[in-house]
Parts: C-alpha cells; sequence; structure tokens
C-alpha cells in the first residue's frame, strides 16, 4: 500500500470513528427523550383523570337532584 492510501485509510477510520461517536450520542439522546415523553404522557393522563373528575363533581353540584329522588 503506498503512502497516500494509507493515509486515505487513515482518514476515512477517523470520520468513521468521529460517525461511531455520533450516533451513540444521537442515540443516547433519543432514549433519553423517549423516556421524558412516557413520563409526561403518564402525568397528561393522571392531569386528565383529576380534571374529569373535577368537572363531574362541578356537574354533579350545580344539578342538584329533584326533590322526589332525594
Amino acid at each position: 500500500m503506498n503512502e497516500d492510501s494509507a493515509e486515505r485509510l487513515r482518514q476515512i477510520e477517523s470520520h468513521l470513528a468521529h460517525l461511531e461517536r455520533q450516533h451513540d450520542l444521537l442515540n443516547e439522546v433519543v432514549v433519553a427523550q423517549g423516556r421524558e415523553l412516557a413520563r409526561i404522557a403518564t402525568q397528561l393522563r393522571r392531569l386528565s383523570q383529576t380534571i374529569e373528575a373535577v368537572e363531574l363533581d362541578r356537574i354533579k353540584s350545580t344539578n342538584p337532584k329533584p326533590p322526589h329522588y332525594q
């Protein structure tokens, strides 16, 4: 292998190592975002259930039962 080919190979290996590192970093970010999204979705479900319960209680309190149902 001549010197020019060896240098090109070193550059390619260097670029490949850089790309592998970037891939690993991006993968970590994607995994972290997935966890955060799951946490936010759970929190949103809980908030929705709480709001629904509060709204149901408000509706029940503003619509009293007729006297013959009490």
